[in-house]
């Protein structure tokens, strides 16, 4: 049996998945919660194996701190994201990682990722790795986008348009839900157009 693979992403209304460091947005965009940090550590209470490209390691990493610090409680859907199995596709990284349970790959994303699917007996879930989730999804491997849309527009601030660049894709809906009257996510199944 083949793992599923989600992409798990955040944006704004206009599509960027980050902003800049000098925009006022911070966090998820100041939109999220108690229903949207309920929903988040539900998603992350079952077994699951994440997948990251080298930006988004080192991101998260700069964000986050070191492995050994202690992450706010508010987002302990953080702090069981980082205890899961980890893979990190890089070319400029190498083992060991900061992160519990994480190691690097090396080479081609989709064999990469074609191998973890066929291997791994938990899901696989990306969150952000914009570049290497894009790449993905053209070889047919994501099994489904779960889009978080924050309830701001940052046509200013906004440094990485999700699916820029991306190919043409029809999404089958699969799930849609609101959280605290602001947050939406809706989760497609791509198929390539």
């Amino acid at each position: 049996m083949t793992a599923s693979y989600t992409f798990d992403v955040f944006a704004s209304l206009d599509g960027f998945g980050s902003y800049n460091e000098n925009g006022d947005w911070g966090g998820y965009w100041g939109k999220e919660g108690p229903e949207f940090e309920a929903h988040r550590r539900h998603v992350y209470e079952a077994d699951q194996q994440m997948v990251f490209g080298a930006n988004t390691y080192r991101e998260f990493i700069e964000m986050l701190g070191p492995t050994a610090r202690e992450i706010d409680a508010g987002d302990d859907w953080i702090a069981r994201m980082r205890r899961f199995p980890t893979t990190v596709i890089s070319a400029t990284l190498a083992d060991p990682l900061d992160w519990r349970n994480g190691h690097v790959a090396t080479g081609d994303a989709a064999e990469i990722v074609s191998r973890l699917k066929h291997e791994s007996s938990v899901p696989l879930r990306s969150h952000g790795s914009l570049t290497l989730n894009r790449a993905l999804m053209a070889a047919g491997l994501v099994d489904r986008v779960q889009l978080t849309i924050f309830p701001v527009i940052t046509g200013q601030t906004g440094t990485e348009l999700i699916f820029a660049g991306a190919a043409d894709f029809d999404l089958e809906l699969l799930e849609c839900r609101t959280f605290d009257g602001r947050a939406t996510e809706l989760t497609y199944r791509p198929t390539q157009h």
